[in-house]
């Protein structure tokens, strides 16, 4: 689903994610385009383009928000549920390729699951 309007801002956001395979912390994303827009700005744009089904969210081992693309999800149903690896040396954040499937659990309804795998990147191990 598109945004429903691309500003400038917005489209300047959208480019870094479509230009990456990594994730993007709330506060590199805040640092990032200093300058280009304010911070609350930025947390605005993240939220709507969550909300659109154009990227996701997770949280780090340390409570920090982390975003990254997403690649069949829409506003009503978010299907990226893949675990993130984090390199405990450099930081750097990447989505892993593996689906994961969350448990059944009877009488329950699950809408998030978040996997975090963290140890060594190959540039750092």
């Amino acid at each position: 689903m598109a945004v429903r309007r691309k500003t400038k801002s917005v489209q300047t956001v959208l480019k870094l994610f479509h230009n990456s395979h990594n994730a993007f912390s709330v506060v590199d994303l805040v640092e990032k385009f200093d300058g280009q827009m304010n911070k609350t700005t930025v947390y605005r744009i993240l939220e709507r383009l969550e909300s659109e089904g154009l990227v996701h969210s997770f949280t780090d081992s340390q409570g920090l928000k982390w975003y990254a693309k997403c690649q069949d999800c829409t506003a009503h149903q978010h299907d990226d549920i893949h675990p993130h690896f984090q390199c405990k040396s450099c930081g750097k954040v990447v989505c892993l390729p593996d689906d994961y499937k969350s448990p059944e659990l009877p009488n329950y309804q699950i809408e998030h699951v978040e996997v975090l795998i963290t140890g060594y990147c190959p540039d750092c191990k």
